[in-house]
């Protein structure tokens, strides 16, 4: 399988929770991956800002899509522990996060992901462990 497939095959695999979080991959590798979201009103928590749920979703989407396309057709990944800070509220307006990895092991992978607003400002930062599902 080539590399455009199994980046192809990994985008699409975060089905309709992914779509609803509106994520769009702009980069997929396995030492990267971008994605542009949009702060708005169905992801807001009842003060009018972003849930946290909504980031710590986000978080884990891509770092599970980096390290399921660096491990490929050797296994799967699934998270084992994912941990998301917030610093900056943030009500509307397209967001970038990317993930790049920490550690990438035989058994597991760690991986974080930031996300800034479209000021460059950092709004969350999540760490993602992942276990490799080897056969």
């Amino acid at each position: 399988m080539s590399t455009d497939e199994t980046t192809n095959e990994t985008t699409n695999a975060g089905g309709p929770f992914t779509d609803y979080l509106g994520v769009e991959f702009a980069e997929v590798t396995g030492d990267r991956v971008v994605a542009h979201w949009t702060a708005a009103p169905p992801l807001h928590q009842p003060y009018g800002i972003v849930h946290g749920g909504a980031h710590a979703g986000v978080v884990e989407t891509l770092a599970s899509v980096g390290a399921a396309t660096w491990l490929g057709e050797r296994g799967q990944v699934v998270g084992v522990n994912n941990s998301t800070d917030f610093y900056r509220a943030v009500r509307e307006g397209r967001l970038t996060s990317t993930a790049t990895p920490v550690h990438r092991g035989r058994s597991q992978q760690v991986w974080v992901v930031e996300t800034l607003d479209d000021e460059g400002r950092l709004v969350a930062r999540g760490q993602v462990r992942l276990q490799n599902l080897t056969p």
